[in-house]
């Protein structure tokens, strides 16, 4: 298995933010660790957290509710619809972390073959405001972000 960077882009012009990283696995597997709740918890988030999923009805319609917790505490909600569920292709979600419910995010994946077995997703996600994007920039995002995919890596590999 290689190890693949993890691009976060930001356009200085746009309340947007992208993600994009490659994985060594076919889309199907991918897209499944994405929609599938049992495989979200394992992967979702730093490494020094647990995810606990309260809610996961990962179709097209439907929603979810997870909380992330650290040595017994709950540190943070969060809450989303799923608005488009096309396997193996894209998913389109809400996404709002509940001490912020004014700053629901909307969340585009795009999973590309990009053949021999692998995949890249480039997510991309749209707020209300700059300022708003700043924020969640400059909130160790990225630590939890990239941590994640490399447990997402470790899962992939593991099958």
């Amino acid at each position: 298995m290689t190890t693949n960077d993890t691009r976060i882009e930001v356009d200085p012009n746009l309340p947007t933010l992208r993600i994009i990283r490659d994985f060594d696995a076919p889309p199907d597997r991918v897209f499944r660790a994405w929609t599938d709740p049992d495989l979200v918890r394992r992967w979702l988030g730093p490494r020094e957290t647990e995810m606990r999923i309260e809610q996961w009805d990962g179709r097209t319609g439907g929603g979810y509710r997870y909380a992330a917790w650290r040595d017994g505490e709950e540190l943070a909600r969060f809450f989303g619809s799923f608005h488009e569920v096309r396997p193996n292709e894209r998913l389109v979600q809400t996404f709002t972390w509940e001490g912020a419910p004014d700053g629901v995010s909307l969340d585009t994946m795009v999973f590309e073959d990009l053949g021999d077995g692998r995949t890249r997703v480039t997510s991309t996600s749209v707020v209300e405001s700059i300022e708003i994007r700043d924020m969640i920039v400059s909130s160790g995002m990225d630590k939890g972000v990239i941590e994640g995919y490399e447990k997402l890596d470790e899962l992939l590999k593991a099958g």
